[in-house]
C-alpha cells in the first residue's frame, strides 16, 4: 500500500466514522496499520469507533497507543477524555484527572477558551472525589487565566465567590494550604465585590471574619480585617464583637481591648462579648463580685467561649464560690472541644484551676476528681506549681506518703518556691506537728507575703500549738488580721477573728462583727451563722439576729437551714408566739427529723399554744430518739397530768424516779398526781379509796 493509498484510506475512515459506520471505518484503519503500524490517525480512529460501539477496552488500548506514539498530539487525548466521560466505572476518575492536566497543558498557549473548559470539568471531578484542595488550586489557576485575559470585576468576583463555596466547608479539615487558599478567595472576594457598601458585600465580610477568626495564627489578619470592616460599616457590632471574643481569647488585655469593650457597649448594651469584657476589666480591678455578675451575664448570650468560662471560674475562686467554680471550669472544657476551641493553653490552665478549686472543697471525693483533673494536663510533671497542687489532691485523699513525696521532691528541685514550703507545712499541719508548721508556713510567706491563705494557715498553727501562741496577740491575731486584709473576701478567716475575740479577747461586739462578716461571705458557713445569732441575741440586739435569720429562712429551699429554723423558733418560743414557734421548728425537722432536742422544743412549742396531744407526742418522740432526755419524759408526764390521765402520769413519774431519785419536778408531779386521784375518790364517795 503506497503512501497515496494510506492516505485515501484514512480519508474513507473518516468517512465512515462521520456516517456512524463504525465497522466499516476499523476495516479501513486495520488496513492502514498493516502497511504502517505506528500511524497516529489510524490508531485515533479505532479508538473513536471502538468506543462508538461500545468496546471501551479496545478504544482505550488504541488511544493509549496513539498517546505513545505523538504525546503532545491533541486528538488522541481528547478521544481518551471523552471515553473516560461515558463510563461508569468509578476507578476511571483518577486517570480522567491526569488526562484533564495533560489537555491543560496541551490548550495552555493555544485555545484559551477550551482551557478554560476543561479546567472547569477538572474542578468538578476533584469536587466530585472530595479532593478540595485540588479543585481549588486549578479554580485558582483558571481565575488567575482570566485576570491576566483582562477579565471584567464581576467576573472575577463570582470566580473568587465559586472558590470559597469549593473550600469554606472543608478548609478547617484540611491543611494549611487549603486555608491560606480559602482566606485569599476572601480577600480578592472582599475587594472585587460591587457595590460597597452593600448587603451582599457586608454578609461576605462577615463569612470572611468568622473564617479568620478560627485561624489561631492568623490574628493579624482578622485585626486587619475587622478594623476595615469597621470602618466600612460604622453601625455594624458584628466585626466589634469577634474582636473583643478575639481579645479575650488572647488572654492579654491591652489599652485597645478595653477601647473594644467599651466601645461595643456603646454600641449594644446587651451584647455578650462586651458584657464579658466588662467582667474581665472587673477583675483587673480587683472587684470580683461584679466580675462574676458580668461574665454570668455575658456567658448566658455567647456561651462558647473557653476563656470566658475561666475568667468567671478565676473570679468564683477570688470570692471563695469553689463549687461554683468547678462548675465554670466544666463548661470551659465543654467549650474546649468543639471544632472552635481547640487551644492547648487554656485546657492546661482551665485543668489547674479546677483543681486547685476542688482541693478548697476539702472533701475526698473533691480530692479524687482533682488529682484526674491533673492527670490530664499536658507536660504537668515538669510544672512544680501543678506539682504542688497534686500535693494537696494527695493530702486532702488521706494519702500522706504520696504527698510527702512530692513536698520532699520540690524542696530540693525548687527550694525558692513559696508552694514547696507551703505544701510542707499543709502536711505538718494536718499532722499537727505545729512547730514545723510555723517554719514551712514563715518560708513560704518569706517567698510569697501577698498569699492571704498562707497567713491564716499561720494562724491557726499558732491558735493549736499551745494556749500562750492562742493568746498572743503578735501571733494567731496578727495572722489572721493580715489574711484579712489581703483577702476581704476571705469568710473562713473572719470566723477565726470571731473565735479570738469572743473566747479570748472577750469583745462580743467585735467577735459579733467578725462572725456576721463571715456568714456575709460564705451563707453556708453555719457556725458563723450560729454565733452571729446568739452573740447578737446576748447583747440585746434582737433585730440584727432576727434579720439574719430571716434572711437565710426566706432563701432556705425544704429540707436546709436548719440552724436558722430553730434558732428563731426558740426566739419565737421566748417571745411568747407559739404558732410560729411550731412552724419555724417542724421547719427545722424537715432538714433533720432525728434531732430529739428539736423535737422537745416543738413539744414546748406545742405546749405553750395549749395542743397537748400534738405537745404530748412530740415530748414521746424525742425520748424515744434520746431516752437520757429526762426533761422530755417528765413533760410528757406533766402533759398526761393536764389531760387527767393521772395513772399513766404516775407510771412515768415513778419510771424517772427509778433512775433519778431526787428529780423534784417527778417528785412534785407525783404528789400532785395521787392527790388528784384521792380528790376525785372523795367526790365519788370513795372515801376509804
Amino acid at each position: 500500500m503506497s503512501n497515496k493509498e494510506v492516505k485515501a484510506a484514512l480519508k474513507s475512515a473518516r468517512e465512515a466514522i462521520r456516517n456512524k459506520e463504525y465497522k466499516e471505518a476499523l476495516k479501513h484503519c486495520k488496513a492502514v496499520l498493516k502497511q504502517e503500524k505506528n500511524n497516529y490517525n489510524a490508531w485515533v480512529f479505532i479508538g473513536l469507533a471502538a468506543a462508538e460501539l461500545e468496546q471501551p477496552d479496545q478504544a482505550k488500548g488504541a488511544y493509549k497507543k496513539a498517546i505513545e506514539l505523538e504525546p503532545n498530539q491533541l486528538l488522541a487525548w481528547q478521544g481518551l477524555a471523552n471515553l473516560y466521560e461515558k463510563s461508569s466505572q468509578p476507578d476511571v476518575k483518577g486517570d480522567l484527572a491526569d488526562v484533564y492536566q495533560k489537555l491543560l497543558q496541551l490548550y495552555e498557549s493555544g485555545d484559551k477558551q477550551k482551557w478554560c473548559d476543561v479546567c472547569n470539568k477538572l474542578v468538578e471531578l476533584y469536587h466530585q472525589e472530595k479532593k478540595y484542595l485540588e479543585a481549588a488550586e486549578t479554580w485558582q489557576k483558571l481565575t488567575q487565566v482570566k485576570q491576566e485575559d483582562g477579565a471584567e470585576k464581576a467576573e472575577l468576583h463570582q470566580l473568587w465567590k465559586k472558590m470559597i463555596r469549593l473550600l469554606k466547608d472543608t478548609a478547617q479539615n484540611q491543611d494549611n494550604k487549603a486555608e491560606q487558599l480559602l482566606l485569599t478567595a476572601f480577600e480578592n472576594a472582599v475587594n472585587s465585590a460591587d457595590p460597597v457598601p452593600g448587603e451582599d458585600h457586608q454578609n461576605l465580610y462577615k463569612d470572611f471574619i468568622q473564617c479568620l477568626s478560627k485561624s489561631p495564627h492568623e490574628t493579624v489578619r482578622l485585626e486587619k480585617a475587622c478594623n476595615d470592616m469597621m470602618a466600612l460599616y460604622p453601625t455594624v457590632t458584628y466585626p466589634l464583637e469577634v474582636l473583643c471574643l478575639h481579645f479575650v481569647q488572647s488572654g492579654t488585655l491591652s489599652e485597645e481591648a478595653l477601647q473594644c469593650f467599651s466601645r461595643l457597649l456603646e454600641m449594644d448594651a446587651s451584647s455578650g462579648p462586651g458584657i464579658i469584657g466588662c467582667g474581665i476589666k472587673c477583675i483587673q480591678e480587683k472587684n470580683y463580685k461584679e466580675a462574676v455578675k458580668s461574665l454570668t451575664e455575658g456567658l448566658r448570650k455567647t456561651s462558647q467561649c473557653p476563656a470566658a468560662w475561666h475568667y468567671l471560674a478565676e473570679a468564683q475562686m477570688k470570692i471563695h464560690k469553689h463549687r461554683d467554680a468547678v462548675l465554670s471550669c466544666n463548661q470551659a472544657l465543654e467549650a474546649l472541644e468543639t471544632p472552635e476551641g481547640p487551644s492547648l493553653h487554656w485546657k492546661n490552665l482551665t485543668l489547674q484551676l479546677k483543681a486547685e478549686a476542688l482541693i478548697k472543697i476539702a472533701d475526698a471525693d473533691a480530692a479524687e476528681e482533682a488529682i484526674t483533673a491533673l492527670d490530664q494536663i499536658v507536660d504537668a510533671s515538669s510544672d512544680p506549681v501543678v506539682l504542688a497542687v497534686r500535693g494537696q489532691a494527695y493530702l486532702n485523699k488521706g494519702l500522706m506518703d504520696q504527698a510527702a513525696k512530692i513536698s520532699q521532691e520540690l524542696l530540693l528541685s525548687h527550694p525558692d518556691l513559696a508552694e514547696s514550703h507551703a505544701l510542707e507545712g499543709f502536711i505538718h499541719y494536718f499532722q499537727k506537728n505545729y512547730e514545723q508548721a510555723e517554719r514551712s508556713f514563715l518560708s513560704a510567706i518569706e517567698r510569697k507575703a501577698e498569699t492571704a491563705e498562707y497567713h491564716q494557715y499561720l494562724g491557726l498553727t499558732y491558735w493549736f500549738m499551745s494556749d500562750e501562741t492562742k493568746k498572743d496577740k503578735g501571733k494567731a491575731l496578727t495572722q489572721f488580721l493580715k489574711a484579712a486584709k489581703l483577702d476581704s473576701y476571705l469568710g473562713s478567716v473572719f470566723r477565726y477573728l470571731g473565735n479570738y475575740y469572743r473566747d479570748i479577747a472577750g469583745d462580743k461586739s467585735r467577735a459579733r462583727g467578725c462572725y456576721k462578716k463571715a456568714f456575709e461571705l460564705d451563707g453556708t458557713d453555719e457556725e458563723s451563722g450560729t454565733a452571729a445569732v446568739g452573740l447578737s441575741m446576748e447583747l440585746g440586739d434582737m433585730d440584727t439576729a432576727l434579720s439574719i435569720l430571716n434572711e437565710v429562712t426566706e432563701e432556705a429551699s425544704p429540707g436546709t437551714a436548719k440552724w436558722a429554723w430553730l434558732h428563731r423558733g426558740l426566739y419565737y418560743l421566748r417571745t411568747g408566739q407559739p404558732s410560729q414557734a411550731v412552724a419555724d421548728l417542724q421547719a427545722a425537722l424537715r432538714a433533720d427529723p432525728k434531732d430529739s432536742n428539736c423535737w422537745e422544743s416543738l413539744g414546748e412549742a406545742y405546749l405553750s399554744r395549749g395542743s397537748y396531744s400534738t405537745a404530748l407526742k412530740s415530748f414521746r418522740k424525742a425520748s424515744e430518739l434520746n431516752p437520757g432526755l429526762v426533761y422530755s419524759i417528765y413533760r410528757a408526764a406533766a402533759v398526761e397530768q393536764i389531760l387527767g390521765k393521772y395513772e399513766n402520769a404516775i407510771a412515768t413519774y415513778q419510771q424517772i424516779l427509778k433512775e433519778t431519785e431526787d428529780y423534784v419536778p417527778a417528785l412534785k408531779g407525783l404528789g400532785e398526781c395521787y392527790l388528784m386521784l384521792a380528790r376525785s375518790a372523795l367526790d365519788n364517795y370513795l372515801d376509804r379509796k
